[in-house]
Formats: C-alpha cells, structure tokens, sequence
C-alpha cells in the first residue's frame, strides 16, 4: 500500500515537472496574443514561446559572471520545487518560503553582474518581494485560520471553499498576481517588452540557454501562481480552474489598460491595501471561531 502510494507521487512528480512548462509556454503564447489583438495587431503564433526557447537553447553558452549560472539554476528548481509543494498538497507556508527564496536567487543573479541596468532591475524585484511575501504569507495564516491546518489537502478535501470566507484575501492575492506576472501598473523589474529605462531589468545579462531557463521558470511560475488562485474554490476543481483562467484574463486587461508605475507606489499600495484586507479577514475569522 505505501509502495502503491510513493509509486504515485512518483507519476505526480514526473507529470507536473513534464506538463507544467507546457501549460505555461501556452497561457504565455495566448498572453501575447490576446496583448496583441488589444493593441490592434495580429500577434505572433500561440507556440511563438516554444519556438523562441528552443531558438535560445541552441546558441553558445555565454555568462558574465560564473555565479550566474548557479543563481538561475536555483531560481529554476526552487520554483519547481514550489509547484510540487502546491500539486502534492503539502504545507502552503513551507510554499510561501520556496517562492520567496525563488526571487531571492533571481535577485542574487542579478547582483552577480555588473551591469547598471542588472543591478537597478535586481532592487527593483526585491522591492516586489517586499511587496507580495508579506500578502502571501496572510493568505497562508488566513488558511490555517481557517481550516486549523496549514495542509493544502485539507483545502482540496473541504467542501466549503476558501472565497467564501476568504473572499478580502483573494481580492489582495489578485493584486499581487499583477506584481507575480510582471504585468503593468508593476512591470518594474523586466519588461516582456524591454520598453522600459532599464531595457531588460534584471535579466539584461542572461542570454542563450540561460535566458531560455529564465522564461522556462517563468512557465512554472504562472502555473504555479493560478494554482494558487485555484486553491480558492478546489471543491469541485473547474470551478477554480474557471477563476483561475478569468483571474488571468482580467491581468491582461489589467496589463494593457494600465502605465507603469513606481516601485515605492507598489510597495505602499501593496501594505496599504493587500495587508489591511488580509488583517481584517483573519481577525474576522478568529471573532466569528471566538464567539460560535
């Protein structure tokens, strides 16, 4: 029995690390199209991502610094490890810090050139960090708060979903979902488009394979974040999915309607807004446990 069990986290493990930058190339190739058709273009081919990674992954080797190498790489796999966290239910504050310690390896490659526009992208992205940990880290006190346990199976098995109770702290999670995909009014750090003063940000330096490990980990990334939103409403699991893909659809708009805005005008929005919500709900949940 516990064999037939390893043997299908194993299959688990195996398919998500497969399928998840499958999805991800995807929702990145509607991004850009869907961005394009708003703009009143055409916008290049669903698998543009596809053709673009497999493009980079065939060019020479080259890095500035040798440390670049191993910060990308952990960037990588502790996203990866973050996905797995969230798709084997394990504990969603030990998925907080994975992601958390994500960034911070991103940040640190950014660091490890040096380029001005390296460096100004890698404050830039710590700020973001700043940002969306705290908001991330209430959703999950918002859940044990909850559900008395800070397991996400106990989410996915519970026939109440999250939004009904949560509902404050998904509202924040959907403004930090902006900050997560790098989408405008907080596309600070990099731009998909290197129209911005620092042209690429914190991935000015990175070329080659290891651009394409860059947007690989992108890919899980976004799988990883509407995971997140799907954990809302899991019970039944298309109902999430729905919000999740609406919740993606709406950071489009979002994206296309909105000018870019400071770092400091994030960060005071995110405490002032995400913080307060995600405070309130809680607080609420421990009264309403206090007095029933």
């Amino acid at each position: 029995m516990r064999g037939d069990l390893e043997m299908n986290q194993l299959i688990i493990v195996i398919a998500t690390i497969v399928l998840a930058p499958i999805v991800g190339g995807l929702l990145f190739g509607i991004d850009r199209r869907i961005t394009a058709r708003l703009q009143g273009r055409f916008g290049p081919p669903i698998l543009q991502p596809f053709y673009d990674f497999f493009k980079l992954m065939g060019k020479e080797s080259i890095a500035v610094s040798k440390m670049q190498f191993v910060w990308i790489y952990a960037y990588l796999v502790l996203m990866i490890a973050s996905l797995l966290c969230l798709i084997l239910q394990s504990d969603c504050l030990v998925l907080v810090f994975l992601l958390g310690f994500a960034g911070v390896s991103l940040v640190l490659g950014g660091f490890s050139t040096k380029s001005p526009y390296s460096h100004f992208g890698a404050n830039r992205e710590l700020l973001q960090i700043l940002a969306y940990e705290p908001v991330l880290l209430l959703l999950a006190i918002g859940i044990y708060a909850q559900n008395g346990t800070f397991l996400i199976s106990t989410i996915v098995s519970n026939q109440q979903p999250l939004l009904l109770s949560l509902w404050p702290l998904f509202i924040a999670v959907l403004y930090v979902l902006t900050i997560k995909m790098r989408k405008s009014p907080f596309d600070i750090s990099t731009s998909h488009h290197a129209h911005q003063e620092i042209v690429k940000g914190i991935t000015t330096e990175y070329s080659g394979p290891f651009l394409a490990l860059y947007h690989l980990a992108e890919w899980y990334e976004i799988v990883l974040v509407l995971g997140v939103i799907v954990l809302f409403w899991a019970n039944p699991l298309w109902i999430g999915l729905l919000i999740a893909f609406a919740a993606f659809l709406l950071e489009l708009v979002v994206d296309n309607i909105a000018a870019r805005m400071t770092a400091r005008w994030m960060v005071r929005l995110s405490w002032s807004v995400g913080l307060i919500l995600g405070i309130l709900n809680i607080a609420y949940l421990y009264i309403m446990k206090g007095v029933f």
